[in-house]
């Protein structure tokens, strides 16, 4: 029970990354019908927007060390721990939670100078076309972070206070066996914070309503007198900051590097297309149960029965899923269709 639980855990903090980066990818689509590739790479500038942020905070300086007596000797502190102290140390600590407050807004305008930029110029064009640039600018972002941070990854840390592991077993009456890593769970559920505000903006604001609405049916939308294209720039801004906040917060799992965008948005796209092209629930629900299948076949025990299973799961699964619907789990009929 206690192996079972953990995998359940493992795959739900994992489906949330998914979750989060799909349903960034089906709002892009399901507004502007454009079939983003260049979505990864925003998760990977929200990462990278917590690597920025502490190399910022930990400029140092040459400070004398006291508990040196004999000679002379400096050691690098600093300049928040030298102006500040223990409020400078405090504000290092909490790196990650200091970047969300930067991302939102970073991630907001590299939003909208992509959909402003090159993204508008390919709204009626084919698909493939669609994958073809945003799969280059993919390509240019993650070069621009590497030619600036470099190929290695980048370890940034959780606060002190959530660095250890909680009690789960506790929890649910299973004895003291099994721990779990206690930012893995503030991911897990600030993933689902995300998802339900995205849900909640959408469902219970006048604003997400016409968005909704013109996702259905643009030209009436149009017709009525409402700027839909400002609303789906916007709304394209949104699924930016959504990537963003899931890269941030994700650093402290995996440290960021140049190319983890395009790991995540392989993944990330398997789920869009398994949830449903164009279905925000969809996205959501295939994030989570192919990141908990995929928790699972990374088990020794499966491992020894089916070699390689952890690193084709999504893809088969994808495959029978879309053999038996195929459409989605959820997919709206018409989507992608000829």
């Amino acid at each position: 029970m206690d192996a079972i639980l953990l995998q359940v855990l493992n795959g739900l903090d994992k489906g949330g990354a998914y979750a989060l980066i799909a349903l960034g990818l089906t709002l892009v689509f399901g507004t502007l019908g454009v079939v983003n590739f260049a979505h990864g790479a925003v998760f990977m500038i929200g990462a990278f927007c917590a690597v920025t942020l502490q190399k910022v905070l930990t400029i140092s300086m040459k400070v004398r060390d006291k508990s040196v007596t004999f000679f002379e000797a400096y050691k690098e502190t600093p300049y928040l721990e030298v102006w500040f102290g223990e409020w400078g140390t405090m504000m290092i600590d909490y790196v990650v939670i200091l970047s969300i407050l930067l991302a939102i807004p970073v991630m907001l305008l590299v939003g909208l100078v992509m959909e402003r930029g090159l993204i508008r110029f390919f709204y009626k064009r084919p698909h493939a076309e669609q994958i073809l640039v945003t799969f280059g600018l993919a390509i240019v972002l993650q070069e621009i972070i590497k030619s600036f941070f470099g190929a290695n990854p980048i370890p940034v840390a959780a606060p002190e206070i959530v660095s250890g592991s909680a009690n789960v077993g506790a929890w649910f009456g299973l004895g003291d066996a099994l721990v779990y890593p206690w930012w893995r769970l503030i991911y897990l559920a600030s993933s689902l914070i995300v998802i339900g505000l995205v849900f909640s903006f959408l469902q219970f604001t006048t604003y997400g309503m016409v968005v909704r609405a013109g996702m259905e049916d643009r030209e009436t939308v149009g017709l009525l007198g409402i700027n839909i294209q400002k609303r789906f720039t916007i709304v394209f801004g949104m699924a930016a900051v959504v990537a963003g906040l899931a890269g941030v917060m994700y650093t402290p799992i995996l440290p960021p590097d140049y190319h983890m965008g395009m790991d995540f948005l392989v993944l990330s796209f398997v789920v869009v297309v398994v949830g449903g092209m164009g279905s925000l629930p969809g996205a959501v629900a295939a994030g989570f149960l192919l990141g908990i299948l995929q928790s699972f076949a990374s088990m020794n025990e499966v491992k020894q029965i089916i070699p390689g299973i952890d690193q084709i799961i999504i893809y088969l699964v994808a495959v029978i899923i879309l053999l038996v619907r195929p459409r989605g789990l959820m997919g709206r009929k018409g989507v992608m269709e000829t």
